[in-house]
């Protein structure tokens, strides 16, 4: 398996993470997202260098020291699963593309709760 690229990871709560999975996978497509243990977040691969300009409150993106790992079945963050897994079609989500999925979602959850 040929080495991952180089990635950020971009941490969210799981309700809203949940929510722009379902938008990206219906939209444009999704890479990676990993769930922790506990279930309360889900972090997204994001390519490398997000981390430097990221600014969605509510959220947090991290550089990782991951570059070059290769994913196999074991996710590259301990304690945390495959939410979608690694495919080759989307190696890292785009983040113009989260932000904005991120903001729907958001929205979305105001205007259920507010029901």
């Amino acid at each position: 398996m040929p080495p991952a690229p180089d990635w950020d990871l971009v941490t969210v709560p799981s309700r809203q993470g949940l929510e722009a999975v379902d938008i990206l996978r219906l939209r444009t497509g999704v890479g990676p997202v990993l769930h922790d243990t506990s279930g309360d977040t889900l972090g997204f691969l994001v390519p490398a260098g997000t981390a430097g300009c990221w600014d969605l409150p509510g959220s947090a993106c991290t550089r990782t020291d991951g570059r070059g790992t290769r994913f196999a079945d074991e996710p590259p963050v301990a304690g945390t699963g495959w939410l979608v897994p690694p495919r080759g079609s989307h190696p890292v989500t785009d983040p113009v593309l989260l932000r904005m999925a991120l903001g729907e979602a958001a929205r979305t959850i105001e205007a259920a709760d507010g029901l």
